[in-house]
């Protein structure tokens, strides 16, 4: 019995009737349960290295798929390390492991190595994971085969609930992971995260072998887990909300001066960058240019809570950025790699124009054939790219190529092909 039908059986967890499809298909007609409880209650929190060496030993004498989840403090501290890992395996149970005093979960990861591992939204997990030791070797993403599959809703909440016909409370998925002690009721939603995660996996992977796109999903999972940890971004400071306001070099230059003193006092102290500084008011201090304290005092978001001491620091990076020379100041916009703007390319070059146009109405009535989203048939920067500059001879084999050449999996240059060079044969190319 999988633990989704042992949970609808237990009628202490829910208060309406209904139970999961036997079959595990994605349509849910009765009314949804609500999961109130985990089946064996809350688990203590793993803290120190004894209970992590005994969870370890358990976890790795388990079966079958391992579901993995973690919880951010996203707008409360700075970065985006875990505070808590959920997992569960059949054998098992559910562990719940404090990443804050048991900061190396590799022994952890060692143990899972082989261990099919279930997560939902794999990429946003797949970081902070890798921070403490935990890197999978094979990886079934609920959220993605949901996509594939063409639900029009891949939430976790949502996913469980038309698949499984469980209604999640979500209430706490945005609160302040780093708080300690955890409170129960948000150790009690950390642990149903992952209570029908492997039976969500087991309905969608029959789903997808239903439509013949299990092997397009499987592609896709192995790309997850070969992909290279993402390069830093360069300049990240020119995401600052509200940067079209900007225009003036030396206006763009205070911005780097604020978001980068910004960004060092959040790190320091250990908080998201936005309760230091708000965008807002970085942008604010770019335009108006203030050439004192007290004029920085009256802007937007420099307000009568902000102390003398505050204000001077931030006058401080304004007036650095007001003294660097001409030759250091950032210039507008940033270096283009690939393609312009689609909305350049009718000026720039109405062929390749005529061949995005083409390519795109093309990509997209193959996605609703299939029954899948344009992004995930092939992501639009390839397009764009191969539309830009095609191959000197646009044929089969060549575009194929160049569809690999940009990451696109086997199964994504086998639809897309015809689509693309039938399009870079457009009028006017």
């Amino acid at each position: 019995m999988t633990d989704a039908q042992e949970t609808a059986a237990d009628s202490s967890l829910r208060t309406t009737g209904g139970a999961p499809p036997e079959d595990g298909g994605s349509s849910v007609t009765e009314a949804p349960i609500p999961l109130l409880e985990p089946r064996e209650g809350i688990p203590p929190v793993i803290a120190d290295e004894a209970a992590l060496a005994e969870m370890i030993a358990a976890f790795a004498a388990g079966s079958g798929p391992v579901a993995v989840d973690a919880e951010r403090a996203s707008g409360y501290r700075y970065g985006q390390r875990a505070y808590l890992v959920q997992l569960r395996r059949q054998g098992a149970g559910t562990a719940l492991i404090d990443p804050v005093a048991c900061p190396d979960l590799s022994a952890l990861g060692d143990a899972l190595s082989g261990v099919e591992w279930v997560l939902h939204a794999a990429t946003q997990d797949l970081p902070c994971l890798r921070e403490i030791g935990m890197v999978p070797t094979r990886l079934f993403d609920t959220e993605l085969a949901g996509r594939i599959s063409g639900f029009p809703r891949v939430g976790l909440g949502a996913m469980v609930e038309s698949v499984l016909g469980f209604v999640l409370e979500k209430g706490h998925s945005a609160v302040d992971w780093s708080t300690r002690p955890l409170p129960e009721p948000w150790l009690r939603y950390a642990a149903l995260d992952v209570e029908l995660l492997v039976d969500l996996r087991d309905a969608l992977e029959k789903e997808l072998d239903r439509q013949g796109k299990l092997d397009w999903a499987r592609q896709e999972f192995e790309a997850i887990v070969a992909a290279p940890p993402p390069e830093p971004r360069k300049d990240p400071w020119r995401r600052t909300s509200g940067m079209h306001k900007v225009r003036r070099r030396r206006q763009l230059a205070v911005v780097r001066e604020l978001w980068q003193t910004r960004d060092r006092i959040a790190q320091r102290r250990d908080v998201s960058p936005g309760k230091v500084l708000s965008d807002t008011a970085i942008v604010e201090a770019a335009l108006a240019l203030p050439a004192t304290v007290h004029a920085l005092s009256a802007l937007n978001g420099f307000g009568h809570r902000m102390g003398r001491r505050q204000l001077e620091q931030w006058q401080v990076a304004v007036d650095r950025a007001k003294a660097l020379p001409e030759a250091q100041l950032p210039q507008p916009g940033q270096p283009v790699a690939g393609p312009p703007p689609p909305r350049a390319w009718a000026d720039k070059d109405p062929a390749a124009a005529a061949r995005l146009s083409a390519a795109r109405a093309g990509v997209s009535a193959l996605a609703e054939e299939l029954g899948l989203p344009q992004e995930n048939l092939i992501a639009p920067d390839t397009v764009r790219r191969v539309c830009w500059e095609p191959p000197a001879l646009a044929d089969a084999e060549s575009v194929r190529a160049a569809l690999a050449g940009y990451g696109a999996r086997q199964w994504q240059v086998e639809l897309v092909t015809p689509v693309l060079v039938g399009a870079l044969a457009a009028k006017g190319a």
